[in-house]
């Protein structure tokens, strides 16, 4: 084989190298995608669990507020079935909103509010809602560094080629200054 051969089987094994290096690398970023949105649905599912328990323990005292305990079930029935991101996020945002009203119940019945169950209730979703918090900022950084990743020079080239597509935030929209303060647990 003469010199130029070797050249060009050079060059074209480093652009293999290359490519593959790229890839691999775009393939870490979408697994630390799926992880951090694994660590979200964790945080949910526990959200979600905790709900039954928070509807009972205020049907007792507030039997008469049926509409409102229908509402949080209703909510919490279709986060659980969203499928994908966007479904999920609409889906919690009316979940978090029911909640609210459900809280704002317990200003009306003092005897609810002074329940140890009901605290204890209230602030473990407190501490899911925080973990939750910072499970979307570490799954919309991901994000952000994966997107980043797929738009940039030279793995812009390859990307779409290798099916690599946008991903979503999970982005809590319009309530965000209401989400972003942790529900308040009075005593």
């Amino acid at each position: 084989m003469s010199t130029t051969g070797w050249v060009v089987l050079g060059v074209i094994v480093v652009i293999v190298i290359w490519a593959i290096s790229i890839y691999n690398g775009l393939v870490a970023m979408r697994q630390r995608t799926n992880e951090a949105f694994a660590d979200i649905d964790v945080q949910l599912k526990q959200r979600h669990d905790l709900i039954p328990n928070l509807v009972e323990t205020v049907k007792g005292y507030a039997a008469h507020e049926r509409g409102t305990l229908e509402a949080v079930i209703a909510a919490r029935n279709t986060a659980i079935a969203a499928p994908g991101v966007e479904q999920k996020v609409a889906a919690e945002n009316m979940l978090s909103g029911a909640l609210r009203q459900l809280f704002a119940l317990s200003e009306n019945y003092p005897n609810l509010k002074a329940n140890a169950n009901f605290q204890q209730l209230q602030s473990d979703l407190s501490d899911i809602e925080n973990k939750l918090a910072a499970s979307r900022r570490f799954y919309n950084n991901a994000v952000q560094e994966y997107n980043t990743g797929i738009q940039q020079f030279p793995a812009a080239l390859f990307a779409g080629m290798f099916g690599f597509g946008q991903r979503q935030f999970f982005d809590v929209g319009e309530d965000r200054a209401q989400l972003e303060q942790a529900p308040s647990v009075k005593f």
